[in-house]
């Protein structure tokens, strides 16, 4: 059986096309693969980071201590109070289940039947925001601001109970941007950064995920090196091995 080549215009048109649907498949591929798409800071910059969110505080007050490092000490035990519309549990033990596999040193999981829990995942509809808020914060007259919001108890000797407040009723992104900022807070980076893109700890950031750069940061902070307690000044001298340990061990 003899083949006809084909016409050189339309040889020329499949080879464009076929060039095309190749480019098109590799953007794809990237946008799938946002670990190596993010290239995160230098150390030098990723330590100022930590130290911003670590030792620094969004919310100032007189309970409110940026002078030392805080983390939670004992085991992590959620628990979602759900009074919302949308049953949002299920997100939320997923990504307590995510954290538990991708934290070195972080004992988290999500509290069983009749067990205490440290840490309250609050997921409310709107209207119930300001209610919920006043009752955690313990002020009848307060207002509290924003779309979500993390309250945390500890002293030097660490964490010892976390509160968030989420708003579930205005859509899914709004959700998961803030399930995932403020469950990571509530363990102890209670600062914001505005110098880091790559991070849900910068409020004008618009991510959805559990970036390299704060899965990093996290393992940092729940590294054993690192104590609850610890002055920035006691800290310091570590950060560089800390970091170098965790970014190899990611593979960041």
């Amino acid at each position: 059986m003899s083949v006809r080549p084909l016409p050189f215009r339309l040889l020329a048109a499949l080879t464009c096309r076929t060039a095309l649907l190749l480019a098109f498949g590799l953007a794809l591929l990237l946008a799938a693969q946002p670990a190596r798409a993010q290239r995160l800071p230098g150390d030098e910059a990723m330590i100022r980071g930590f130290e911003a969110v670590v030792f620094g505080a969004e919310i100032t007050g007189p309970l409110s201590d940026s002078s030392y490092l805080k983390k939670f000490a004992a085991p992590v035990r959620v628990r979602v109070e759900n009074p919302a519309k949308i049953d949002r549990k299920p997100a939320v033990a997923t990504f307590v289940r995510q954290l538990a596999r991708q934290v070195k040193g972080l004992d988290i999981a999500m509290a069983g039947r009749g067990e205490p829990a440290n840490f309250v995942v609050h997921v409310v509809d709107r209207d119930d925001y300001q209610r919920t808020g006043r009752a955690v914060y313990h002020r009848p007259f307060g207002r509290t601001p924003g779309n979500c919001i993390v309250r945390s108890s500890y002293g030097r000797a660490g964490i010892t109970r976390s509160d968030a407040i989420i708003v579930s009723d205005e859509g899914d992104l709004l959700f998961r941007r803030c399930l995932i900022e403020e469950v990571l807070q509530g363990l102890g980076p209670l600062n914001d950064n505005t110098d880091a893109p790559q991070s849900v700890f910068n409020d004008t950031s618009k991510l959805t995920s559990f970036t390299p750069y704060d899965r990093l940061l996290v393992n940092m902070l729940y590294d054993s090196r690192l104590r609850p307690g610890m002055s920035l000044a006691d800290a310091e001298p570590l950060l560089p091995a800390v970091l170098r340990d965790n970014r190899r061990r990611l593979g960041l």
